[in-house]
């Protein structure tokens, strides 16, 4: 069914090279799958403008409340987010119509070498308390240095030697033809990812029936049950904990299969759990998960180290 206005679709997007790219595939799928033509429409967010670190702007939804605004406000039809951005707690305005199937999950290093391979002290980059948690627990001899920026600013920082490595998203490197610069791909069992990191977002309004329909064309129903039990891990825990979180699911069709751990920001200590369960039940199996790691302490993983 296709949405009543004719001419393109407006499909709003964060203005960087990565969120232009990942919103233009997405464009692209959907012209190729339904014959619409459909327009970029470039927003400025606050989480694009801002100085601050992304622990100090609140984390989560910096990134997505200008494009929501613009939804509507109805300046644009949809929005494309990466999901890791979107905040937990849904907005019964705006509907997620599609869930694209996911990229890679995992974590990348780009720098010369393998982290294993790094001397002692080399200056680490990134931006997430997640990964240098993590991180610390693997190499705690490295010196983790906060980083914000777009990928091609913070893969300079090595070029230019200001940096040893950083650590970025596999999917988006790929995404913008940098995989050559990739040292290492982290596995799970070393680095988690973030909950949804890889996965897009497709939002409208969720009274534009129309729309929900026409876009959901693209949702994958095994990406969308993984997704939904990482974050809903994370939903469960941020009300009693505030360390980072890592989460990772797969669907293959019969069983969700749920890891999830909380490290403590100097990562030294770790609540790691899995369980699996059925994928329909996907947030059941999240929070259940959740609510066995806030038992063995996961709240109290918050250290005195987050500064």
């Amino acid at each position: 069914m296709t949405p009543q206005t004719e001419g393109p679709l407006r499909l709003g997007t964060r203005r960087s090279l990565m969120a232009t790219t990942q919103s233009q595939m997405v464009a692209d799928a959907y012209t190729e799958r339904t014959g619409r033509p459909i327009e970029l429409v470039g927003v400025t967010t606050f989480g694009d403008v801002t100085k601050g670190s992304l622990a100090q702007l609140g984390g989560t939804g910096v990134f997505v409340s200008a494009l929501r605004d613009k939804l509507i406000e109805g300046e644009i039809d949809f929005a494309v987010h990466s999901l890791k951005d979107l905040p937990t707690k849904p907005d019964p305005r705006i509907a997620l119509a599609a869930l694209p199937t996911r990229h890679d999950h995992r974590d990348a290093l780009v720098g010369e070498v393998k982290f294993a391979d790094l001397p002692p002290g080399a200056r680490v980059g990134t931006g997430s308390p997640r990964r240098v948690a993590m991180l610390r627990a693997l190499r705690p001899d490295l010196d983790y240095v906060p980083i914000r920026g777009n990928a091609d600013t913070r893969i300079g920082k090595v070029t230019s030697g200001e940096l040893h490595a950083v650590v970025l998203a596999a999917a988006g490197l790929t995404r913008i033809g940098r995989t050559a610069e990739i040292a290492q791909i982290f596995e799970v069992e070393e680095l988690l990812p973030a909950p949804g990191q890889g996965a897009l977002a497709v939002e409208c309004l969720s009274d534009r029936a129309d729309l929900v329909d026409f876009l959901g064309v693209l949702d994958d129903p095994r990406t969308r049950s993984a997704v939904a039990a990482e974050r809903a891990v994370l939903a469960a825990l941020e009300a009693g904990c505030s360390a980072p979180v890592g989460a990772f699911a797969l669907d293959d069709g019969h069983t969700l299969n749920l890891t999830a751990a909380v490290v403590a920001v100097d990562g030294l200590r770790t609540v790691r759990k899995s369980a699996a369960g059925i994928p329909s039940e996907a947030e059941d199996l999240g929070r259940q998960l959740a609510t066995q790691m806030l038992r063995e302490g996961a709240d109290k993983l918050m250290g005195e180290h987050s500064h």
